[in-house]
C-alpha cells in the first residue's frame, strides 16, 4: 500500500497503465515537473515508453500480474490513459489506499459506451441520442427499426471510436453488426444503436476539476471525425450563448458525479435546436491535441497540475488554432517519414509524430498543428501540412 504522497512533486511517482501517444504527453508533462513516471502497455516501444523512465509489457486487462506490479511499484498516481483496463482491480487497489486519477469509479463509469449512457441519460437524465443495446443481429434489426433510419450502430466499447457505422436501412444492419464485432470484447458480443442526430457542429468541452471541487472550461475545441475517430480539430469553436452556457452546466454535472481531479474530455453534438450529450473521457482527449498550439499550458499539463493540486495558470486559448492528423495507409513497421521538413514549411506549423514502432492503415501516427489569423487559415495550414506527409512501411 503506498504511503501519503510527499509534498514535493520531485518525489512523487507516476504509473500509466496505456503508453499511447496522449500518455506520451502525459509523461512529458509529469517529467516537467520531476514526477517519476512508469508507462505500461501491452507492446514494446509504446508512444509513452519511449519518454517515461522506466516500462513494462503488460495488458492492463491481465489484472493478477498487473496487481503484483502495482504493489511493487507502490506509485503515488495511478493514471488509466485508455479504456482496456481491469477496472475492478482498480476499484480495490483505490480502497487500500492507491490514488487513481481521477477516480476509480471515473474509470468503470466510461470505460464502454453502455456505461456511459446510463450514467448520463438514465440516472443524470440529460439528454443524449435515445439509445438500445442488442444482443444479436436479430436485435439490432429490430432496435434499428424502433429507433428509426439513419441510426447509429456501435461497439460497447469506446476505444478510439472504432467499431461505429452509420446505418441507413435494414439492408446495412449485418454489416454493421459485423463492423462492431471487430472492436467488442470478448465473450461481449452486444452492440449499442443510437438515434442520428443531424448536428451541424461537434465539439469537445475540455473541463477541468480540482481536487476542491472547483470546476473551469478550455473555450469549446470543433473537431471532424471519419470512421467514427477524430481527423481534425480546431479552437475556439464558437458556440451560441445559450448552447455554451448548457455545455458548461451539463459538463460539470457529469464530471462532478464522476469526482476526483483532472482534465475531461467532455462531447456534444450541436445542431440549430439543441445540444445534445455524446460521450465524456476521464482524461485528456485526443481532439485536445490541439491545445499544445493553442494554449501556453496545454491539456496535458492541466491534468498533471490538477491531480497535483496545483493552483491553475490561465486557461484563455492564444489565438485560433487546430490540428490535423497524419494517418497510415500501410501495414507493418515504421521505418521513417517523408515529407516532414515540407510539412514545416508551411507558416506557423509544427509537427509531433508520435514514434508507434509498428502500423496498420488509418492509424493515427502523429499530429500537424498550426495557428492562423482565423481558424479557417489554422485549419487550412494544418491539413496542408497534414498531406505532405507520408508514413514510410517496411
Amino acid at each position: 500500500m503506498p504511503s501519503n504522497p510527499p509534498s514535493d512533486p520531485a518525489d512523487r511517482t507516476l504509473l500509466l497503465l496505456g503508453a499511447g501517444e496522449l500518455g506520451r504527453e502525459m509523461a512529458l508533462a509529469a517529467r516537467g515537473l520531476g514526477i517519476r513516471v512508469t508507462a505500461v502497455d501491452r507492446y514494446e516501444g509504446a508512444p509513452a515508453m519511449q519518454v517515461a523512465q522506466a516500462a513494462h509489457v503488460l495488458s492492463s486487462l491481465r489484472g493478477p500480474e498487473l496487481e503484483d506490479l502495482i504493489h511493487s511499484l507502490a506509485p503515488d498516481f495511478i493514471i488509466p490513459e485508455m479504456d482496456a483496463v481491469d477496472t475492478e482491480l482498480l476499484e480495490r487497489l483505490e480502497g487500500k489506499g492507491f490514488a487513481v486519477v481521477p477516480t476509480a469509479e471515473a474509470a468503470r463509469l466510461t470505460a464502454t459506451r453502455e456505461t456511459i449512457r446510463r450514467l448520463v441519460a438514465d440516472d443524470l437524465g440529460i439528454r443524449t441520442p435515445r439509445y438500445a443495446l442488442a444482443d444479436s443481429p436479430e436485435q439490432l434489426r429490430e432496435a434499428c427499426d424502433d429507433l428509426g433510419f439513419p441510426c447509429v450502430v456501435k461497439s460497447l466499447r469506446s476505444w478510439s471510436g472504432a467499431g461505429q457505422s452509420v446505418v441507413q436501412g435494414l439492408a446495412r444492419v449485418d454489416q454493421a453488426w459485423a463492423f462492431a464485432q471487430e472492436d467488442s470484447a470478448p465473450g461481449d458480443e452486444r452492440v449499442l444503436v443510437e438515434e442520428f442526430i443531424d448536428f451541424h457542429t461537434e465539439i469537445t468541452l475540455l473541463t477541468i476539476q480540482e481536487g476542491n471541487g472547483a470546476v473551469h472550461f478550455l473555450e469549446p475545441i470543433g473537431h471532424r471525425q471519419e470512421r467514427g475517430a477524430y481527423r481534425e480539430s480546431w479552437t475556439p469553436q464558437t458556440l451560441g450563448d445559450e448552447h455554451l452556457r448548457e455545455a458548461r452546466q451539463v459538463a460539470q454535472r457529469v464530471t462532478t458525479r464522476l469526482g476526483g481531479a483532472g482534465v475531461f474530455g467532455v462531447e456534444f453534438f450541436v445542431s440549430d435546436d439543441e445540444l445534445v450529450f455524446s460521450e465524456v473521457s476521464a482524461r485528456p482527449h485526443d481532439t485536445g491535441l490541439v491545445t499544445l498550439i493553442s494554449h501556453q499550458t496545454s491539456q496535458f499539463e492541466l491534468h498533471i497540475q490538477a491531480l497535483l493540486g496545483h493552483p491553475l495558470p490561465a486557461l484563455q486559448c492564444t489565438g485560433p488554432s487546430a490540428s490535423a492528423v497524419i494517418l497510415a495507409q500501410d501495414e507493418g513497421p515504421v521505418e521513417g517519414y517523408d515529407g516532414v521538413e515540407r510539412a514545416e514549411t508551411i507558416e506557423s506549423v509544427q509537427v509531433r509524430l508520435f514514434g508507434q514502432p509498428t502500423a496498420r492503415p488509418f492509424q493515427r501516427m502523429g499530429v500537424t498543428l498550426a495557428t492562423g489569423d482565423s481558424v479557417e487559415e489554422a485549419r487550412a495550414r494544418a491539413l496542408e501540412a497534414a498531406a505532405r506527409i507520408e508514413v514510410q512501411v517496411g
